[in-house]
């Protein structure tokens, strides 16, 4: 009678086995109320960081296009504007890749685009020919855009899994439109800057759409939509 009184008090006094479960899963909640607010600082900071490079970029192409009156970096800013407006109102989730490959590959990716310099001096065709494709590349990103709405994101994660619109033909459009509207802006602007820039975020870009899809491919709804769209970014190629 004692011997259960005492197994009795030491449970009720979380001394038992119940009262480990309890206290481990009270440190828990108290480890995970701590990091939340960390989380959120530094999902603030990556936005801040995005905005302010974005601002960079537009004062300095627009600058450009003030002068010259040149369409294809002012195309440019249109597309990456959409990066900056979505990543502020994307759809939070539980599944990303923080890994080192991945942020690496992700400020590639982002990075190099907002280091682009105007260069007049540097132009291989005609401005309606670059401006031109510099639009469909555009119109390319703005549509595969508005079919993942808040399901964009840049760090490589699973925020829904996509099939319609252009994702019916590439399982990455708005790759496949930066692409577009990158080599039209080398097109008039081909320095050997702008071309180490565009070609380290692109190849960064591809590498990223195979670095999203181990994430994806977890999803059986995602596995049974590559096996209907076989093309990650380029139809024939990649």
């Amino acid at each position: 009678m004692k011997r259960a009184l005492s197994s009795s008090a030491r449970v009720a006094s979380g001394g038992g086995t119940l009262g480990v479960e309890v206290d481990l899963l009270r440190r828990l909640s108290d480890a995970a109320a701590a990091v939340a607010p960390s989380l959120e600082v530094r999902e603030m900071a990556a936005r801040m960081v995005i905005v302010a490079m974005f601002t960079f970029m537009a004062v300095r192409l627009g600058a450009d296009f003030a002068q010259t009156g040149r369409l294809t970096s002012l195309l440019l800013v249109a597309g990456e504007a959409l990066v900056v407006v979505l990543t502020v109102f994307r759809r939070p989730t539980g599944i990303v890749d923080l890994s080192v490959r991945a942020r690496g590959l992700t400020t590639m990716s982002l990075v190099g685009p907002m280091l682009a310099a105007p260069a007049a001096s540097a132009v291989f065709l005609p401005e309606i020919t670059t401006a031109t494709f510099s639009a469909c590349g555009l119109l390319v990103v703005i549509a595969g855009k508005l079919s993942l709405g808040r399901s964009f994101g840049l760090m490589p994660a699973n925020r829904g899994v996509v099939s319609s619109g252009l994702y019916r033909l590439v399982r990455h459009p708005i790759y496949m439109g930066y692409l577009i509207t990158h080599i039209g802006f080398l097109a008039a602007n081909g320095t050997v800057w702008n071309i180490v820039a565009f070609v380290c975020a692109d190849l960064a870009l591809l590498a990223r759409a195979v670095c999203e899809e181990r994430i994806l491919a977890r999803d059986p709804a995602y596995r049974a939509y590559q096996q209907t769209v076989r093309w990650r970014v380029v139809p024939g190629l990649f």
